[in-house]
């Protein structure tokens, strides 16, 4: 097939498929998709102004993530980069620049020791919010994730604060999560609000542990990033060095979205529940369940959490018969690629047996709800492993049979990003009284 480029018109140029990202948010890619035959690989697209490819699937996934085609850095909007990820952060950059950076979240976040560390911590914060529901509690599971993963990876981090501190930062953390992609709301004033004061505090405990007033211990980000050095052997200025720990952090409070899409699926799916409860009951541990763990990477597969991630082509790139020049966008469809019906069995189909007793999720080069490639070496999340552990140990805790997880607010607007069901999950006791709607 011979490569169809997309044309310079002054059509295209008064068509730009922006502004539909907003209205239709996660039904979006859908319809792109509808410009091009079924399974195609790329779809023609024309993106704030510049031509552009919509890929999905092994194949895109594979060109997007290739550093010699493909650079990331100045491809995401601003208010996006700026808001959720911070001033310079290694979300921006590439090659060796981005490898060297990188490298300190590989060592602070991915190892099996890391999630070990982290593991008794979800534990008994998970222990904490479910006490709370059994004994009256109506906090939904979303704000409970919120907490309870705050106060565990801020621990894990080396942070120093109360618990009710720490979980008031988790708020913040987690309201710009809900903030940045609304520009059209005062959430996003909202979410700026909380990005200065949060790099503001980041920035003090930076200051603090290289002064010698606060001691880190070995082997945390906060040590890390305080000790961080760039690829010339200078260390970080305090305030970068301080939006890199909060995305050491920022990413597990995230999570707290698909808890609440997981509180949904187990209302849906009720013999799932019953399994999980049954299985955490004989391991006496929320923590490392393997039915738990094929949950959650099935809600990480279905929910609608990162629609998309944009690139910047760096020679002229082709794929599946449509081309955009060097300079041109290249934007990856994560969701579409996770829900593809060309490599997904049963791909409509909410179905955690897919999972059960895949060891090496990564090699699944369709299932990129934390990005793609390689951890070391591409832009793949290094903190994976912990958001699956902490998903996993909410999974356990919703499935409880003291509790029950209510129909009410469920329902998801899809043309928000990011989105969740409305309530947030509503959990409660049996016989527990539930609230005024207007209270």
């Amino acid at each position: 097939m011979r490569s169809r480029t997309i044309p310079i018109t002054v059509k295209n140029a008064l068509h730009d498929d922006a502004p539909s990202l907003l209205t239709r948010g996660y039904g979006f890619g859908d319809r792109i998709w509808r410009r091009v035959r079924e399974g195609a690989r790329s779809a023609p697209m024309r993106l704030l102004g510049s031509q552009a490819v919509f890929v999905r699937g092994a194949a895109g996934v594979e060109l997007f993530y290739d550093s010699t085609r493909i650079a990331r850095h100045g491809a995401m909007p601003a208010i996006v980069q700026e808001t959720l990820f911070g001033h310079r952060s290694v979300h921006s950059l590439d090659g060796a620049e981005h490898r060297h950076r990188k490298a300190t979240f590989v060592d602070v976040a991915y190892e099996d020791a890391q999630v070990a560390r982290l593991s008794p911590l979800l534990e008994r914060e998970w222990r904490i919010e479910l006490d709370a529901w059994v004994g009256g509690g109506n906090r939904s599971a979303y704000d409970a994730a919120v907490g309870a993963f705050g106060r565990s990876v801020m621990r894990w981090a080396g942070l120093p604060g109360t618990p009710g501190a720490q979980t008031r930062w988790a708020a913040r953390l987690a309201q710009i999560v809900d903030g940045f992609g609304a520009p059209y709301s005062p959430a996003l004033l909202l979410a700026l609000v909380n990005r200065a004061w949060s790099d503001r505090h980041a920035q003090r405990l930076i200051e603090a542990v290289r002064i010698g007033s606060l001691t880190a211990p070995e082997g945390t980000a906060l040590r890390a990033w305080a000790a961080h050095l760039d690829e010339h052997g200078q260390v970080l200025p305090a305030r970068l060095a301080g939006v890199e720990l909060q995305n050491s952090l920022r990413p597990m409070i995230a999570v707290a979205r698909f808890v609440a899409f997981a509180a949904k699926a187990l209302h849906e799916h009720p013999s799932w529940r019953s399994r999980i409860a049954d299985e955490t009951s004989e391991r006496d541990s929320l923590v490392g369940g393997p039915l738990a763990t094929a949950f959650a990477q099935e809600i990480r597969r279905t929910a609608p959490f990162v629609p998309m991630l944009p690139g910047w082509a760096l020679t002229d790139v082709e794929l599946d018969g449509v081309s955009v020049p060097a300079g041109g966008r290249v934007v990856l469809d994560i969701l579409g690629t996770n829900t593809d019906a060309h490599s997904w069995h049963r791909h409509a189909e909410f179905n955690p047996d897919r999972f059960i007793g895949v060891e090496d999720y990564e090699a699944i080069e369709e299932f990129i709800p934390h990005g793609g490639a390689g951890v070391a070496t591409g832009h793949r999340c290094p903190g994976e492993k912990l958001a699956i552990a902490g998903l996993a140990t909410a999974i356990a805790a919703l499935s409880d049979p003291r509790v029950r997880i209510l129909p009410t607010g469920l329902g998801v607007n899809r043309r928000r990003l990011p989105t969740k069901p409305a309530s947030g999950g509503i959990v409660r006791a049996p016989g527990a009284p539930s609230r005024c709607p207007f209270h």
